[in-house]
C-alpha cells in the first residue's frame, strides 16, 4: 500500500484492490468497485492483507474476524446478546463454543465476559459472534472467570496486540498475568492479586501517547509505588 503511514481523509482513494489477492478491509476503509476509500480521519496502515485507518476513535464497528471483547446483555434459549460497544448489540449462538451441544451449554449469565471472533459484519445485519478459532477449537476464546476490565481506544488495543509491545514486555519481566485484548477497545486482564491487576491495568492506559522510554520509566515508577504499599501493610 503506498500510502500506509500517511494521514488520509474521509472519501480519498488509498488504493486498488489486487485480483490476485484477498485483501482484508478494516475499520476506516471501505471497497467501492476496485477501489479502496477512507472514510475516516487517521493515519492509513497496511500489515500483509490487511488495511484499515488507525485513529483515536472509541465507537467500534465490528470486521470480520475481529477479536473482541464483550459483555452478555441477555441470555435466551438459542443464543445470547453481547454487547460490544457497538451500534447494536452482537449475537452470540449457545452452539458456538468448543464442544457444546444442545444438552451440554455455557452457563452464560447476564453480565459474562466472553472474548469472541466476528463471523458476521453486515451493515444491514446483527453482528454474529463464536467462541472458537477457524479450526473450532477454542484456542483462548469463551468465558473469562475473574479478572478486571477495562475499556481503551482502537488504536490503543491495536497496540497491545503487536507482539514488541513495551507496557507487556515489561511489566512481563516483573510479575506473572493473563490479558485478552479485544479489537474493540477492551481489555481484560488477571493476575495474582487486585494490587497487581489494578497496577497492569493502570500501565495499560497510561502508556498510549508515551514513548517506549516513557513507558519503561512509567511501568517501574508503578512498580515501586505497589512494592511501597505492600511494605506498608
Amino acid at each position: 500500500m503506498e500510502k500506509a503511514g500517511q494521514v488520509v481523509m474521509p472519501g480519498e482513494v488509498i488504493g486498488k484492490v489486487d485480483p490476485a489477492k484477498t485483501t482484508k478491509i478494516g475499520i476506516g476503509v471501505i471497497q467501492n468497485q476496485e477501489n479502496l476509500i477512507a472514510t475516516k480521519c487517521g493515519i492509513l496502515r497496511s500489515k500483509g492483507n490487511h488495511v484499515w485507518v488507525d485513529n483515536r476513535q472509541k465507537r467500534y464497528v465490528p470486521v470480520m474476524e475481529d477479536m473482541v471483547l464483550g459483555v452478555v446483555l441477555e441470555k435466551h434459549v438459542e443464543n445470547a446478546k453481547v454487547d460490544l460497544g457497538s451500534a447494536v448489540p452482537a449475537v452470540l449462538p449457545m452452539l458456538a463454543f468448543e464442544g457444546a451441544t444442545r444438552k451440554n451449554r455455557p452457563n452464560l449469565q447476564v453480565g459474562t465476559v466472553v472474548y469472541a471472533r466476528v463471523v458476521v459484519a453486515n451493515k444491514d445485519m446483527e453482528p454474529e459472534l463464536v467462541c472458537t478459532a477457524a479450526t473450532g477449537k477454542a484456542e483462548g476464546f469463551g468465558i473469562l472467570a475473574g479478572g478486571y476490565m477495562v475499556k481503551c481506544s482502537l488504536s490503543l488495543a491495536r497496540q497491545l496486540l503487536s507482539p514488541d509491545c513495551v507496557v507487556l514486555q515489561e511489566i512481563g519481566k516483573s510479575m506473572p498475568f493473563e490479558i485478552a485484548v479485544g479489537q474493540n477497545g477492551r481489555v481484560w486482564v488477571h493476575s495474582n492479586s487486585s494490587v497487581q491487576t489494578m497496577l497492569i491495568a493502570n500501565a495499560i492506559l497510561n502508556c498510549e501517547f508515551l514513548s517506549p522510554a516513557q513507558t519503561r520509566d512509567m511501568v517501574q515508577q508503578l512498580l515501586k509505588k505497589a512494592a511501597a504499599l505492600k511494605t506498608e501493610k
